[in-house]
């Protein structure tokens, strides 16, 4: 069995859900994922990491246009 990487957000589900469970769990979350890739034109799931990319991009903008400006203020004070 592969280690598990555990995260704080992931330890209360250890003491709940056995181990198994877990696999089965990951295991039927991987089949749903290619299903869906079977379901969706060729070159889809490219495009929406594209664009996921390139929201990304536009929120690092805007958040360094929102710093330099609150360092604007700062300084003028």
């Amino acid at each position: 069995m592969a280690e598990e990487k555990t995260t704080a957000r992931h330890l209360p589900f250890k003491e709940f859900i056995p181990q198994e469970a877990r696999e089965h769990l990951k295991a039927a979350r991987e089949e749903m994922r290619r299903s869906m890739e079977v379901l969706l034109p060729p070159g889809f799931l490219e495009h929406r990491r594209a664009a996921r990319k390139e929201v990304l991009k536009a929120a690092r903008v805007m958040i360094d246009k929102a710093l330099e400006k609150m360092e604007e203020r700062e300084t003028k004070k």
